[in-house]
């Protein structure tokens, strides 16, 4: 199922600019969106999902890109400083927990409970992709912070300090959210309003959120395997595979009408790659590849380097440890790789929010755990399919004989007998999974990457920056500002926390 392509309503254009105009923590465009006379479900939708994929391609991309060792800083550049050190404090990166909240939350509740007192129409599309952007959402607060509120936030008025819940009753409660969304999906009242054109997800496309909340549902379990609770997680795969949606099949995306005016760019595009009208971002200049990954990705004849990666402007897939430390020559920004064109293809390109590789990879590793049917060799074709799918996002190209490039073939990367990249070579076949799995989401999910590494160790073999304390974070702090406005509820934290508070099913 291909997510649609769709020309934008006027009125959708004038609340995407204005929501991407915006920075990510800011309050949604709407004066009152728990007014009826002065919104819709039809115009807070568009809104909230903008801000949702804004925050996942900006910060959460950048954030996790830092922590499995994906990008660096160059020497002529200070900066980033926080992320190499492993700096984690209640300042860091706090837009997430807040922007979850004052904005992607509120709007997206605002619409879960719209109803038309007539009963004349039924808004159950709209609460249908609702309840799977908040499940979403709330999965990576509950991977990032533990304990968040979740039975009591977004009251509003009603309740501006809302209590922590547990984090395994948050997630078990999410996956009932997400078996309601699907279920629902695919049984629309005949009333229904369809959201049409104001979704810039799906377009509208049900069977596309079925398959969309099945899929981040199956994230969810296979992040609890190692939790003792496998009859649980059987129970709930069967449900999936009960509604007969199954999985998404391509990417999840999103797109407003993105273009190369100011304010109206991709937003990952406008925020590593290159300003309106070619302008240079600082933000591109000091981001550039690690000695790791170009490494790794030689190491494995991997043609996707060349898609995840820039030649430099001094020509040559060049990479830098993690350090605000390295010399002067040779380490500057014209030295080394940038984020590369598979990553940046235009200012108007689709931005990813969950991609196929993804979900194949998922089902590959809940294949090869026993959860779904086939086996180890239905789990090796998943894996293979996930490795074609990342080809065919990145555009991976080669040299064929004639020095001409073409389509990097898929299968003559995976056939290799080199440990993590063909699955007959590998023992540990879990450890592929997840290997290729950062190299799938390099760029794009790379939050995902370093959570997967928090629940597998994989890749083990990932540098720590040597300025930091030596031990990797595995969660973040509290905002100051939740401290500050909740202090009755918010769980006591102190700096070690980011390094010994793992999630509850790790």
């Amino acid at each position: 199922m291909k997510t649609k392509k769709f020309l934008i309503k006027p009125l959708l254009m004038l609340f995407a600019v204005a929501a991407i105009s915006c920075s990510e923590d800011m309050l949604d465009v709407n004066e009152n969106p728990n007014n009826p006379s002065t919104s819709t479900p039809s115009l807070t939708l568009p809104v909230a999902q903008d801000d949702f994929v804004a925050l996942n391609a900006r910060s959460m991309t950048y954030l996790g890109q830092f922590m499995v060792y994906n990008w660096a800083v160059p020497s002529n550049w200070s900066a980033n400083g926080d992320l190499i050190r492993y700096n984690i404090t209640s300042n860091f990166f706090t837009n997430i927990f807040e922007t979850s909240y004052v904005s992607i939350f509120k709007n997206l509740t605002y619409v879960e409970n719209f109803t038309d007192p007539s009963g004349a129409v039924s808004y159950d599309a709209y609460d249908v992709i609702a309840q799977t952007l908040k499940g979403f959402q709330y999965q990576y607060l509950v991977d990032l912070y533990g304990d968040v509120p979740y039975t009591e936030a977004n009251l509003r008025g009603e309740n501006p300090t809302p209590a922590y819940d547990d984090s395994e009753l948050i997630y078990k409660s999410v996956i009932d959210s997400l078996t309601n969304a699907a279920n629902n999906a695919l049984n629309l009242p005949e009333n229904a309003e369809d959201p049409g054109n104001q979704d810039i997800i799906y377009g509208g496309d049900m069977t596309g959120w079925a398959q969309f909340a099945n899929s981040v549902k199956l994230r969810m379990l296979v992040r609890m395997s190692n939790t003792g609770q496998d009859s649980y997680i059987q129970e709930q795969i069967a449900s999936i595979m009960a509604n007969g949606a199954g999985f998404i099949t391509d990417n999840v995306v999103a797109n407003p009408g993105y273009s190369d005016n100011a304010g109206q760019q991709n937003p990952f595009y406008g925020y590593v790659g290159v300003g309106p009208n070619g302008a240079a971002l600082d933000r591109q200049d000091f981001t550039v590849a690690t000695d790791y990954a170009i490494e790794t990705l030689t190491d494995f004849n991997d043609p996707r380097l060349e898609s995840l990666y820039s030649d430099a402007v001094n020509h040559g897939y060049i990479g830098a440890e993690q350090s605000t430390q390295l010399p002067g020559t040779g380490f500057t920004s014209d030295d080394l790789s940038h984020v590369g064109p598979g990553l940046l293809k235009s200012s108007d390109q689709d931005q990813p929010i969950m991609l196929l590789s993804e979900a194949l990879f998922l089902q590959a590793e809940a294949t090869f755990r026993g959860y779904l049917p086939g086996g180890e060799a239905a789990a090796k074709e998943l894996y293979e399919q996930a490795i074609a799918a990342s080809f065919e996002f990145l555009g991976a190209q080669e040299e064929n004989v004639d020095g001409d490039l073409v389509d990097a073939d898929p299968e003559e990367y995976y056939t290799q007998l080199i440990e993590n990249v063909s699955w007959d070579a590998s023992p540990n076949k879990i450890e592929a999974i997840i290997t290729q799995k950062w190299i799938a989401l390099n760029g794009t999910s790379s939050i995902e990457s370093w959570v997967e590494w928090i629940r597998t160790g994989f890749p083990n073999t990932l540098p720590i920056p040597a300025e930091s304390g030596g031990v990797r974070p595995v969660s973040l702090l509290y905002p100051v500002s939740e401290i500050a406005r909740n202090s009755d509820n918010v769980p006591a934290q102190t700096p070690s926390d980011a390094f010994t508070n793992a999630p509850f099913w790790r």
